[in-house]
């Protein structure tokens, strides 16, 4: 199939999408693009050889169609359930469904509301509702709890960049539309979730526990991000420090985290057929997605490393790209509001996409970078994310890190032996503690080396420059740029 039409019309639907999300201007718009889309394409049959013409249809047709499927998004989920409540206090009953997100001064649970306690009505929908509950008691994915509290509405909110963060929209996408603060909680009942994921989610608590007696905070809670994903804080100050030199991506689990796993796992199979190491890298990513408690996140994560790694083993950048772009496309057809309103998606699959696509073009003018322990990978790695990446950050935080290609060559090169001998220290200490020391020490090494460096670089001044405004339709234009020029340097022609 013609790369050009399979991607354009992908890329229509997600634009529909994106619309609908921002200006919803009802059904009868989405159906009247989808209606033109067929006219135009039924009374001119002469234009069908035409590539700019059928381009049109195309791009009206898919746009239509992205735009309905968000519009029926939004039908389906309703917000306005405890609309009557709202300020009021209430006693609810439900089910603790996502693991606990653990912040520097509380935690964050997501709460399946079942039933309103004493004489309100019970319950028949799906409502969902964020806590915010002190660290003490703690509770678990599968918790049935009682709350007590006033309902509230999510709230935007400036960031210290000036920037205003949807909060709105950030929670709607996961189906929440109202929080609690610091509510009366007590356990009901425990195993009340899905009981693969339980078992997951006790496995890397226990392995993040063992870990947490040889090595300290915070080196601890960078590697609880770096190789299981964890949500620990690192303290406000330290994420302002991997803010501004531009490494903030590293700090929780991503398609690139996850990619460099599969490649590790590949370099140390390199001895055996390259489809035989191929294998062993793409069942390292379905594994560690399983150990990590598979999450609609860990779950994209691990897509996009299968993609990356894929194209690294086969070049077929071509055939792989289709597959990033088909696997962007189910990802959105499930969720619409991901494109807009869920910036891992979207700095995952930016960054995938630069990994796929930028980085086999522009090795060749880093020939003069030794290749030996993956040097010359990781300079190229780096500046193709950060070029894919760097329009989307600016719009979204409003800040444009100097040193950042810099420090993500001086960090992301021990980045796969940290998380080696980090699971390493996990998996010895499950057997005695005394036997994890060594590789202990090393990880804690390596993850001291890798704070340093960002405190080092985040302290000089002018590492990060403020950026007032980056509007959306500039961050639109280079990338609709991007694709553009992708489009017209492939040898199949519209």
């Amino acid at each position: 199939m013609n790369f050009s039409y399979f991607s354009f019309s992908i890329f229509s639907f997600i634009c529909g999408v994106a619309f609908c999300s921002i200006l919803n201007l009802g059904f009868v718009f989405g159906l009247f693009l989808i209606l033109l889309s067929i006219i135009l394409f039924l009374i001119n049959r002469s234009a069908w050889s035409t590539p700019i013409y059928l381009c049109l249809v195309f791009f009206l047709l898919f746009f239509g169609l992205g735009f309905l499927r968000c519009y029926v998004s939004d039908q389906i989920l309703d917000e306005n359930v405890l609309k009557d409540y709202i300020g009021e206090e209430v006693s609810l009953k439900g089910i603790i469904i996502d693991e606990p997100d653990q912040r520097e001064n509380n935690t964050k649970l997501t709460l399946k509301v079942s039933s309103f306690g004493g004489s309100t009505p019970k319950l028949d929908v799906d409502v969902r509702i964020l806590l915010t509950v002190p660290h003490y008691p703690q509770y678990v994915y599968g918790d049935e709890i009682t709350v007590s509290g006033a309902v509230e509405e999510p709230e935007n909110f400036k960031t210290e960049n000036g920037k205003v963060f949807d909060y709105i929209n950030y929670l709607f996408k996961d189906s929440i539309f109202y929080t609690m603060y610091f509510p009366e909680t007590e356990l009901i009942s425990k195993g009340n979730g899905n009981f693969i994921k339980e078992k997951l989610f006790s496995i890397k608590n226990s392995f993040l526990k063992k870990v947490q007696k040889t090595i300290p905070d915070p080196q601890v809670s960078l590697l609880g991000g770096l190789l299981l994903g964890v949500k620990q804080s690192l303290g406000k100050e330290l994420q302002e420090d991997f803010r501004k030199v531009g490494l903030i991506h590293i700090v929780v689990l991503s398609g690139y985290n996850v990619s460099i796993i599969a490649d590790f796992m590949m370099g140390i199979f390199s001895f055996l057929p390259r489809m035989l190491a191929l294998s062993f890298g793409a069942l390292s990513i379905i594994l560690f997605a399983i150990m990590v408690g598979g999450s609609a996140t860990i779950v994209r994560a691990s897509i996009m490393a299968l993609l990356v790694v894929l194209a690294r083993a086969t070049g077929r950048t071509s055939e792989v790209t289709r597959a990033l772009f088909l696997a962007g496309f189910i990802m959105v057809l499930h969720n619409p509001q991901i494109v807009v309103f869920d910036p891992s998606f979207q700095l995952s699959f930016m960054a995938t996409l630069g990994l796929i696509v930028l980085s086999p073009k522009i090795s060749e003018y880093f020939k003069f970078v030794p290749n030996k322990y993956y040097l010359r990978e990781s300079v190229v790695a780096t500046i193709s994310t950060q070029i894919f990446v760097l329009p989307l950050l600016l719009y979204m935080m409003g800040e444009l890190s100097v040193v950042a290609v810099f420090v993500n060559f001086l960090v992301l090169m021990f980045i796969p032996v940290t998380m080696f001998f980090g699971f390493l220290t996990g998996l010895f200490s499950f057997v005695w503690i005394a036997l994890a020391l060594p590789f202990s020490y090393l990880t804690n090494f390596l993850l001291t080396y890798e704070l340093k460096v960002v405190e080092l670089f985040a302290n000089i001044p002018f590492a990060s420059i403020k950026v007032s405004y980056f509007p959306f339709w500039l961050m639109f234009g280079i990338y609709l740029l991007f694709f553009l020029l992708y489009i017209l340097n492939k040898k199949d022609k519209l």
